[in-house]
């Protein structure tokens, strides 16, 4: 296999160009000048986008779909990016390895477009997306700028990407899946979380631990590495390599909130650090968890020479992420919000604040549990985050990337959940049931492809 710059191709081909992450690699290179093009199994909104920026993309993991243009170019001109949900019996993964191309993992290429910068990290099994997104528009909004790459679509920009040429800055979300997070070398790092995810990658919450010290450990000489108050970090190897700064919202940590109140859904916070207070702080998004994450964005703009009055206006500024925590419909008779939770203590969390937000009302959830093994490996924490909601719709397993395995299901979730105000539909019924039951709160909950039915219920209910 040849050795690729990533700095001297021409062409770029994305196998999965479709994912969060690929994606916002593919606009880089096209901003960038290269010709991009790429395959992806399904059409989705974010592959509409991308071809009407002017990417070619085709669906069908055939070798002659793959364009002429990359077997006309010289080998040494052509990068060939892949996801690692792409299945090892690829039929276009195997011909570009077969025919001596140039392979990289979206992480690798990422490591290497950040080598040279000064990059700040956010990892976590939840909350990077929100916490880097956050961060990305706090030093965009104060004028410091800065080149991002994030793991969901900022409603402020409407994009995961943000370019500017001016920076040397670069916020990026450090995906623990198939450890890609350890080809990073930031000058900064955040870590919001370390609850075992991913088994099926790491076999135990043991080694997905040992995965984010491995990951603590990549900061450079000098850094400072942002880390929630209580997780199971081990610092010796951290003594003389960095800074090590704790956050959290509720304890005696070097940076915390105080003074925590909800007024008209928005979230008001007092943000203290070692050497300063900052008062009455609006965050522009609903939800305690999210005033964590605030807490550490705030932390680590300030750091980055953000003055204390642009933090204010940035953070009242903030229009959130695409699927975080996002209210679609909000009227006198019902409030739909939509969420990314997958993992137990996301649903926990989104639950807990929406219940804050709306005393006394009564919160119909909908949960699309996504992948098998996840399922499997925590179906008692699922069931007992589920447990919070007053009424409970369970759709099928979302697959991703696997194969069905023997009696984990849906309804074996659903046997699993103690509330009795459960029931598990179709996702081609839920329409109709949402439409009968007319709920005062909904919430869609999941990362498979339940945002197909946001404007369908969008429509139902309003």
């Amino acid at each position: 296999m040849q050795k690729v710059s990533i700095d001297s191709v021409g062409v770029v081909y994305f196998l999965g160009i479709g994912g969060i992450g690929m994606s916002a690699l593919a606009r880089y290179f096209h901003l960038k000048g290269k010709t991009v093009l790429g395959y992806d199994r399904t059409p989705t909104a974010l592959t509409t986008e991308l071809e009407m920026e002017g990417i070619p993309i085709h669906f069908d993991d055939n070798v002659l779909e793959i364009p002429q243009l990359i077997r006309l170019t010289p080998k040494e001109d052509v990068l060939v990016v892949y996801t690692p949900a792409i299945p090892a019996n690829s039929n276009e993964l195997k011909w570009f390895t077969d025919n001596g191309f140039s392979l990289k993992k979206r992480s690798e290429v990422l490591g290497a477009i950040t080598q040279h910068t000064t990059t700040i990290a956010v990892a976590g099994t939840h909350g990077k997306t929100t916490t880097s997104t956050l961060i990305a528009h706090i030093l965009t909004h104060s004028g410091i700028g800065c080149n991002a790459f994030l793991g969901g679509i900022s409603s402020n920009y409407s994009t995961n990407l943000l370019l500017d040429d001016t920076s040397n800055i670069v916020v990026v979300e450090a995906d623990e899946f198939d450890r890609s997070f350890l080809t990073l070398h930031p000058s900064r790092s955040v870590i919001t979380s370390m609850d075992a995810d991913h088994l099926d990658i790491y076999g135990s919450e043991e080694y997905v631990r040992t995965g984010f010290n491995l990951f603590a450990q990549r900061i450079r000489e000098g850094g400072i590495l942002f880390c929630k108050q209580g997780l199971p970090l081990d610092r010796e190897p951290l003594k003389t390599l960095c800074r090590v700064m704790t956050y959290t919202i509720n304890d005696s940590a070097d940076f915390r909130a105080r003074d925590i109140s909800v007024e008209n859904g928005y979230y008001f916070f007092t943000f203290q650090s070692p050497d300063q207070k900052i008062e009455n702080l609006c965050l522009g998004m609903p939800g305690r968890h999210n005033v964590e994450n605030a807490v550490v964005a705030c932390a680590v703009a300030l750091e980055m020479g953000v003055k204390p009055e642009q933090l204010s206006r940035a953070l009242a500024s903030f229009k959130g992420v695409k699927r975080r925590f996002e209210t679609h419909v909000h009227n006198e008779k019902t409030v739909y919000i939509d969420d990314y939770a997958h993992h137990p203590e996301e649903l926990k969390a989104c639950i807990q604040s929406v219940k804050e937000l709306f005393p006394g009302k009564i919160v119909t959830g909908v949960f699309q549990p996504h992948l098998f093994t996840r399922t499997r490996d925590f179906a008692d924490s699922f069931a007992r985050s589920l447990d919070l909601l007053d009424e409970i719709i369970l759709l099928p397993i979302y697959a991703a990337r696997e194969l069905p395995i023997a009696v984990i299901d849906s309804q074996m979730l659903l046997n699993k959940i103690l509330n009795p105000h459960k029931k598990l539909v179709e996702k081609s019924e839920l329409l109709s049931e949402v439409k009968k039951r007319r709920p005062e709160v909904l919430i869609t909950l999941g990362a498979g492809d339940i945002d197909t039915l946001t404007e369908p219920l969008k429509k139902t209910l309003e």
